[in-house]
């Protein structure tokens, strides 16, 4: 039993390792803000797949039952502590393990990125994941400039859409690599470039002939599998191949030849860890997406907005891949 007088909130959570079938809306008193900390009245939430596969316990992250899947939030300080250099009424996004379905939310003031008035929370709650990959790869990890070719896979998935954008506004030239004439339509409308259909391409070949033999500078493979080779034979001298993930599900095994042969680099893109380890190289990246968002030259999708007490449809919607744009958890104060 609560004492007299304790605010309570609603929040999803998930009892059981079962997917988001078993997730329950329950009321609960409002979280406990320790030292450091901010209480967050959450607006909105991104939702990404690995949302469903911590429900169904099979994500690298295994918090302990129960808890409320969501990673990505947005909302309003509703309390924060004296100098913690932020008051409450400000509005902010933060990336979070899990734990962001629910009204109210204790959130680390270092997690807490500003929003500029002009971005809406839904499009604010997505942006995280797939924005912040592909500017951590691109910029940091590729170090790409503008004038170079950059070679996107998986181009019509949210990453790779993300990539897309990113690498444009960035100034680069982007070939985009997709598995059907539909997709290849969505990632020209991301803003490729050119397309490329794969399988049913000879990747190396293709990339080198796009490019008048000089080679791709920069891939970034969300994909893996078959076209990770050919990728790396098509990268220009001194080129960088970009590790994001393996939606193919076969992780390829890479002759090393080929990267000396080209004075060429392989570098991983583990977002998550470059978050936890550089939070204030995160939050300088976040800011110029930001940037670009506020000024209308990011115009991130929303394919749609459930509310809170209709996650499990929303997260079926992701784990069926039908998405082609964000979903986002609407949460009422």
């Amino acid at each position: 039993m609560q004492r007299q007088g304790t605010s309570h909130m609603k929040a999803a959570l998930c009892k059981s390792l079962n997917g988001p079938e078993s997730l329950i809306i329950e009321t609960l008193p409002d979280p406990e803000v320790g030292a450091g900390q901010v209480l967050l009245r959450v607006e909105a939430v991104g939702l990404n797949f690995a949302d469903t596969l911590v429900t169904r316990g099979t994500y690298q992250f295994k918090p302990e039952l129960p808890f409320s899947p969501g990673a990505e939030i947005a909302g309003v300080v509703e309390r924060a502590p004296l100098g913690a250099g932020i008051s409450a009424g400000a509005r902010v996004m933060a990336y979070i393990n899990w734990g962001g379905a629910a009204e109210k939310i204790a959130v680390g003031v270092d997690k807490l990125i500003p929003l500029p008035d002009s971005v809406p929370m839904t499009v604010a709650a997505g942006l995280s994941v797939t924005y912040g990959t592909a500017i951590h790869g691109l910029k940091d990890r590729g170090r790409l400039k503008a004038g170079e070719t950059v070679v996107v896979t998986g181009a019509a998935g949210g990453a790779g859409q993300a990539a897309v954008e990113i690498a444009k506004l960035m100034g680069a030239h982007v070939i985009a690599v997709a598995s059907s004439a539909e997709k290849c339509a969505i990632a020209e409308a991301a803003g490729a470039d050119e397309t490329i259909l794969f399988p049913g391409s000879d990747l190396k070949a293709t990339v080198r002939d796009r490019t008048g033999g000089k080679g791709a500078d920069v891939v970034y493979d969300c994909i893996g599998g078959a076209a990770s080779e050919p990728l790396i034979r098509a990268l220009a001298w001194q080129g960088r191949f970009l590790v994001v993930g393996f939606a193919a599900g076969e992780i390829p095994k890479i002759p090393l030849n080929l990267v000396l042969l080209r004075g060429a680099e392989l570098a991983g893109v583990f977002w998550g860890e470059a978050v936890r380890r550089d939070p204030a190289g995160h939050r300088a990246n976040m800011l110029e997406v930001l940037e670009w968002v506020a000024d209308g030259r990011l115009k991130p999708r929303i394919h749609a907005t459930y509310p809170l007490d209709r996650i499990g449809d929303a997260l079926r919607v992701i784990e069926q891949r039908k998405a082609t744009g964000k979903i986002v958890l609407t949460v009422p104060n």
